[in-house]
């Protein structure tokens, strides 16, 4: 079979998780979507992430996988049961392609169960999930973006000349349900605003909660916007903490709306501040200016993508450790340290001014 020329009519994507990742392999579905018009094309998604793509209009179908449910099983043979359920309502759809984006022994089983012909992974394959492929799609360069590695799949199926572009649908509902959050707080319907999400799900990612103050105290006085401090629910006090040391106090709403609104949060913002996290290629998919503090990552993989300028990292011979725990830093966690409020400042004046008018023109770019 020439994957090339063929004309694949029922597609199937296998990225369950996390956020960022998701966001990383939206332009494969756009790229799909342009090669195979006609394809009824599928995402199989952890069921936590429904709510990002079960609008989106390049989606003929969003296929919820709860791997809490599976996780809570007992027993062999109750385990296997209920897997093989899932992967007869896989097979059922009579899929004829699969590429999983995760490549994870997990993933490439669900590739595998499928039942299509053609199954797409990358080489080499973490967790042995190499197994359960027809065709491996090589990574000429392991540090190169998850976007362009994500990407990749394109060269064999004969789509590579399609630009990589985001799509990502702000939902209308998200949208007012939001709007009356924000006037719940005293945020006006079109008053300008600057998201700062200053969690991650590594603390070595975190810049300091003093900094994001200061910070969002330079947004509130000199930048003219309001500030909405946003994250997790696990999130919240770290969020209560920056607002209590600042005056007046920014609205927070970490832990307090749904995945869809706060895409509809971000996707309406002026500039979004932010460690690295999902929040940053959220910022990017939805075209907002962001800027964004590294620390023990490395942004050439998992930066914003086509945005080096918004990244501001300290450059240490160390980077990037990926280390995880602060405990595990012998340098006190100077790759953050070294990062202080006026680079931050600086940068967040020159994202808005890369912009026509960023307290006026907030509608996202996106579908």
């Amino acid at each position: 079979m020439n994957l090339h020329t063929h004309n694949f009519r029922r597609i199937l994507i296998v990225k369950p998780s996390s956020l960022g990742d998701i966001i990383h392999a939206l332009p494969l579905l756009n790229g799909l979507r342009r090669r195979y018009p006609q394809a009824r094309i599928s995402w199989l998604l952890n069921t936590e992430y429904v709510d990002l793509l079960k609008d989106h209009p390049q989606l003929n179908e969003v296929i919820p996988f709860d791997r809490r449910q599976f996780k809570t099983l007992t027993g062999a043979v109750k385990m296997t049961f209920k897997l093989g359920g899932f992967a007869r309502e896989l097979r059922a759809r009579e899929f004829d392609l699969a590429v999983d984006i995760q490549g994870l022994f997990r993933s490439g089983l669900m590739a595998f169960a499928s039942g299509a012909a053609v199954r797409l992974g990358f080489a080499p394959a973490r967790e042995c999930s190499g197994i359960f492929y027809s065709h491996r799609v090589a990574i000429p360069d392991s540090n190169m973006h998850a976007v362009d590695k994500n990407y990749l799949p394109a060269q064999m199926l004969g789509f590579a000349d399609h630009p990589v572009e985001f799509h990502l649908p702000v939902s209308p509902e998200a949208r007012e349900v939001l709007s009356g959050k924000l006037a719940g707080k005293g945020l006006d319907a079109g008053e300008p605003y600057a998201v700062i999400v200053p969690g991650s799900r590594w603390e070595t990612k975190n810049w300091y909660p003093e900094r994001f103050a200061e910070s969002v105290a330079y947004i509130q006085s000199e930048l003219k916007l309001s500030a909405v401090l946003s994250g997790s629910p696990a999130e919240a006090d770290l969020c209560q903490l920056i607002a209590r040391s600042c005056s007046p106090a920014p609205v927070v709403l970490a832990g307090e709306i749904g995945l869809a609104e706060w895409v509809a949060l971000l996707g309406g913002a002026a500039v979004v501040l932010c460690n690295d996290s999902a929040a940053l290629h959220l910022a990017v998919a939805l075209g907002r200016p962001v800027v964004t503090v590294f620390g023990p990552t490395n942004p050439s993989r998992t930066g914003p993508y086509g945005q080096p300028a918004s990244v501001l990292q300290a450059g240490l011979a160390c980077m990037p450790c990926y280390y995880r725990r602060l405990k595990q830093c012998p340098i006190q966690h100077q790759c953050m340290t070294d990062i202080d409020v006026v680079q931050v400042t600086r940068a967040l004046a020159a994202a808005l001014s890369q912009v026509d008018d960023p307290r006026t023109n907030l509608t996202p770019t996106a579908m």
